[in-house]
């Protein structure tokens, strides 16, 4: 009983939230804190689903930018926990079939995300070159999800080499974002469904010292013991 309350209410304060960002989304289009914005409302859901988020961003983070984030990619709730840390002047790399999507893919495209064609390998590459154009010019922050797909409990997925390449292109630092496991942790009949830790990383430029790949290994190293740290707290917390 508990699960159909959830989703039946959760089904209707998701389509408010997504007519508030249309709204807000056609009166500033492309805004460069349009994906903040929404990041914040989508991650309020998680109330609803027994969830608690404790964000750790640091100052350096908070106060600075733009950056390149790197996130680690669980399982589709990744829209209303991780998304939190999305920082102001923020925009995400998706894929361009998102836009036809009734709704979210609207609100998607009007939040200014940058939108690739993935099936066409030289039309993601321009438009890679047309992100490092934004964040250049706007001074703009780019997310990723390195993983490409989410991993389902498989763990920490191999990182692709998309966001690495653009890191290195402009020059600007990357943090990574980590949170703890959310595999199989929410259950709709469950009233609590615990702790989520996100955390961010320092900003990290991509120096001379490696080479990309030895980098996109680096930082692959990095965000698992991120999580391995994180999962341990949860661990600890719940003995």
């Amino acid at each position: 009983m508990l699960a159909l309350i959830r989703v039946i209410f959760i089904l209707f304060y998701f389509l408010l939230i997504n007519f508030i960002l249309i709204v807000v989304c056609l009166a500033r289009p492309f805004h460069r804190d349009n994906v903040h914005f929404a990041g914040k409302l989508y991650s309020s859901v998680v109330f609803f689903l027994g969830l608690k988020i404790e964000l750790r961003i640091p100052p350096s983070v908070v106060q600075g930018g733009p950056f390149v984030f790197i996130a680690n990619h669980q399982n589709s709730y990744d829209l209303l926990t991780i998304c939190a840390a999305a920082q102001k002047g923020t925009v995400t790399v998706g894929k361009k079939s998102l836009k036809w999507i009734p709704i979210f893919g609207w609100v998607y495209w009007l939040s200014g995300n940058i939108m690739i064609d993935r099936k066409d390998s030289g039309k993601a590459q321009d438009t890679l070159q047309g992100a490092v154009k934004k964040i250049q010019n706007r001074k703009l922050s780019v997310w990723f999800f390195p993983e490409g797909t989410r991993s389902y409990g498989r763990g920490l997925l191999p990182f692709k080499s998309g966001a690495f390449r653009l890191a290195k292109a402009c020059n600007e630092p990357i943090v990574t974002i980590a949170a703890s496991n959310l595999h199989n942790k929410i259950k709709l009949n469950r009233w609590d469904n615990g702790t989520l830790l996100i955390e961010a990383s320092e900003p990290q430029l991509m120096d001379s010292s490696k080479g990309t790949k030895a980098w996109v290994n680096y930082f692959h190293q990095q965000m698992s013991e991120q999580i391995t740290k994180l999962d341990a707290e949860i661990a600890q917390r719940n003995a």
